[in-house]
């Protein structure tokens, strides 16, 4: 692996768990009041475009931080709907 796929990768890292702390409380507290749909559903959209792009790159740092920030972004958007 070459040093400029590791950095994308520990950066891809380091911003897609900035995500884990809200989807964790999001879980324990069911509760998602306080988050935007509007910013939920347009991250979304910008997070999937992305990943398209580091598909069709052919880049592993970009497909896999984005895949994973989409999971997380997705779970929030249940809780969501679930909890309102």
């Amino acid at each position: 692996m070459d040093t400029v796929t590791l950095l994308g990768l520990i950066a891809g890292t380091l911003t897609t768990l900035s995500f884990a702390p809200q989807a964790i409380r999001a879980w324990r507290t069911q509760s998602t009041a306080d988050l935007s749909l509007s910013m939920l559903l347009v991250l979304l959209t910008g997070v999937l475009l992305w990943l398209a792009y580091g598909v069709v790159k052919g880049d592993l740092a970009i497909v896999a931080a984005n895949a994973v920030t989409a999971g997380l972004i997705g779970l929030l958007l249940m809780l969501k709907q679930k909890n309102g």
